[in-house]
Formats: structure tokens, C-alpha cells, sequence
């Protein structure tokens, strides 16, 4: 067997990690499912009928393989008369549907048709012992396949739009899947080894035995290898557009990370806004921009 440079190191990692004491092994696994498992957030006192503005809205429920039930919604811009080109956002860890509503009304207005969706573990969705990027990935993928038989929309132009552990997630759906014709990526991270990193970082827990017992694990859990599911790697495999957005201000995600990404663009731009790793503040002045670029790529006209 031949080993590449620092290969010797990765594998006694690996093998100390799992070398671990049962009841150790035990406790970290019930750690980390805790740790997994986001917070649920109720959506805003509003949802969904304070954010339709000129459009029809219906509520509908998907079945995923996993077993999970997902809360959807389905607007439609109001004077429709032929299926409607149609964007699918996916919201990031520990919010729902809710909290990208503020597109609704700019895309409506460009004649979309706009889906938002609870992952399983969040909004009105399903629990579930974890939640993962591969998850939300999972998520996404089974609402696209339901809406394949829904005549409003048009399934043969479908963009994209993820914030954060969602933008990750639309990433890896389109770079395996594709059959998408543009995506707009919100506060995206580059590799979910460094995020767990920092955390751990900024949990104090040493990387030397502990970290990596943690990273590794983690990967067991989710069955994805991190390597296998970052959108640093992933971008390079989409052949749609891709607009990357990322706040100048960003402290969950350094704006270095969007610099990275952009790098591995093969078709895109990044804009860098004024802004936290939120966005939603930051979207009003750049909506315009925005719907923009999913109107071109998906050949929608305002009505």
C-alpha cells in the first residue's frame, strides 16, 4: 500500500479515535447526537400569509425516504396563465421556511413561482435523532421529486437558492443530481471540517485526541466523509451558474471561505454585501440583483 504524505499521521488519528473505550465511545455518540440536533424555531407571527404578497400560496407535506415528513409551501405568481419557472430555498440550521420569506414578494413579482420548506428537525417538519448537510441535501431532493407532478411550476427550469448548512446543501444536491439551471449560494462555508473546527475551537476542546476522536465520529454518524459532501469540492462538478453572496461582516463563516469558493467556480460571480452571516438585512438593497440573475438563467419575465 502506498501512503501519501502525511497519510502515516491521518491514519493513527483515525485509529486512535476509533480505539477509544466503549463507554467512551458511548458518551460521544449521545454528545454528539445532542449536538446534532438543531434548535427549533418557530416561525414568524406572520408566516405564511403576511409574506405571499402578489401571489397564490399553497401548504402541502413530503415524504422523504428517511421516513421524514417535510411542511412545504408553494407560491405561484397571482396572474399565471402557463407553468411558472420556479426557485427552491432552503433555509440554514436552526430556521425554516420563514426566515428567507423576504424573497417571496421580488420573485413573485419576476412571475417564479417560489418554494419554501422545512428540513426534518426544523419548523413543522419531522424530528429526527440528527440533522446533517447530507440531510438537508436529502431534504431538498425529495421536495424536487414531488414537484415534478405539479403542473403550476415548470420542471424543466428549477434554480436554487441555500443559506449557509442549506447553501451547502443545494450545492451537493446539484454537483450530484444536477438538473438544475442556476443557484444562488448565502453565506456558504468552504469545508465542514474547518466549521466543526472552529467550533471546537471556540469550545476550547483539543484537537490532539479529543478533536479528532469528535471529527471522526462525526463522519461515521452523518456516513458522508467531510471531503465528500464540501462545497469547495462540489462547486467544481456544477455546471449551472452559481451567484455567490457573503457578508462582509461575517463571523459564523470568514468572508476568506467565499474567496475560496469563488476560486472553484466554473461558472459565477461572488458579491460581497454589507452584512453578517444573517443576510437578511442585507438582501433589500441587492434583491434587484438577485432575482436578476435567477430571472436570466431560468428566461422568467416579469408580469
Amino acid at each position: 500500500m502506498i501512503l501519501k504524505p502525511g497519510t502515516h499521521a491521518a491514519t493513527r488519528h483515525k485509529a486512535r479515535a476509533r480505539s477509544l473505550p466503549r463507554p467512551l465511545r458511548a458518551v460521544l455518540h449521545g454528545l454528539l447526537l445532542r449536538g446534532l440536533r438543531p434548535t427549533r424555531l418557530a416561525h414568524d407571527a406572520a408566516w405564511p400569509q403576511g409574506a405571499l404578497g402578489t401571489g397564490r400560496m399553497r401548504t402541502f407535506e413530503v415524504r422523504g425516504r428517511r421516513g421524514q415528513r417535510l411542511a412545504a409551501w408553494l407560491a405561484v405568481p397571482m396572474k399565471a396563465t402557463q407553468p411558472a419557472p420556479l426557485v427552491v430555498a432552503m433555509h440554514g440550521w436552526g430556521a425554516n421556511a420563514s426566515t428567507l420569506s423576504a424573497m417571496l414578494g421580488p420573485l413573485l413579482q419576476a412571475g417564479m413561482a417560489v418554494v419554501l420548506f422545512d428540513a426534518a428537525n426544523h419548523g413543522e417538519s419531522s424530528a429526527e435523532d440528527f440533522s446533517s448537510l447530507p440531510r438537508f441535501a436529502e431534504d431538498l431532493g425529495a421536495v424536487l421529486q414531488a414537484l415534478r407532478q405539479v403542473q403550476a411550476v415548470d420542471a424543466r427550469r428549477i434554480a436554487l437558492l441555500g443559506h449557509s448548512v442549506g447553501a451547502g446543501a443545494v450545492l451537493l444536491h446539484a454537483a450530484r443530481a444536477g438538473g438544475v439551471k442556476a443557484i444562488v449560494s448565502l453565506s456558504a462555508f468552504a469545508h465542514p471540517r474547518e466549521m466543526m473546527e472552529r467550533w471546537m475551537q471556540a469550545q476550547h476542546i483539543p484537537m490532539r485526541w479529543v478533536g479528532t476522536a469528535i471529527l471522526e465520529h462525526v463522519q461515521e454518524v452523518i456516513g458522508e466523509r467531510f471531503d465528500h459532501i464540501a462545497p469547495l469540492h462540489q462547486l467544481p462538478r456544477i455546471e449551472c451558474p452559481v451567484l455567490l453572496l457573503h457578508g462582509a461582516q461575517d463571523r459564523t463563516v470568514p468572508l476568506s471561505d467565499a474567496h475560496r469558493l469563488r476560486a472553484a467556480l466554473r461558472h459565477g460571480e461572488l458579491l460581497v454585501v454589507d452584512g453578517d452571516h444573517d443576510l437578511r438585512p442585507a438582501l433589500t438593497p441587492h434583491a434587484e440583483r438577485l432575482v436578476g440573475f435567477l430571472a436570466t438563467h431560468l428566461q422568467a419575465h416579469a408580469g
